[in-house]
């Protein structure tokens, strides 16, 4: 149920599936979610701009059921950490749309949560 929409225009790491592995486990961790319900998506190498300039920069979207509003603050500075530590993207270099999803919303195996 949890997905995690990462976009940037930094070219796709070498170690890809490690760094998807890692923000997969940090994902499920960080909204306490088993991890076999978390997807994780990587778009490098996409044409993008912020601040009037094309240094390095992402775009992340975190759709959850259950969602908790009053922690997307926590959850800013655990994702902008991530980016960093993995992508080498400075936090203010980070945009984060979070969304939470009402369980009737969210398809999987054929139904909805």
């Amino acid at each position: 149920m949890p997905l995690l929409n990462i976009q940037t225009n930094q070219p796709a790491p070498a170690n890809q599936g490690r760094i998807l592995r890692d923000i997969s486990a940090a994902v499920a961790d960080m909204l306490g979610k088993p991890e076999r319900y978390v997807m994780v998506s990587l778009d490098a190498g996409r044409p993008m701009r912020f601040a009037g300039d094309d240094g390095p920069l992402a775009y992340l979207e975190l759709k959850s059921i259950g969602l908790p509003e009053e922690r997307t603050a926590d959850f800013s500075a655990t994702l902008c950490g991530l980016m960093q530590d993995h992508l080498d993207i400075p936090p203010e270099r980070v945009y984060i749309e979070f969304s939470g999803a009402a369980r009737h919303m969210w398809g999987w195996n054929g139904g909805t949560f």
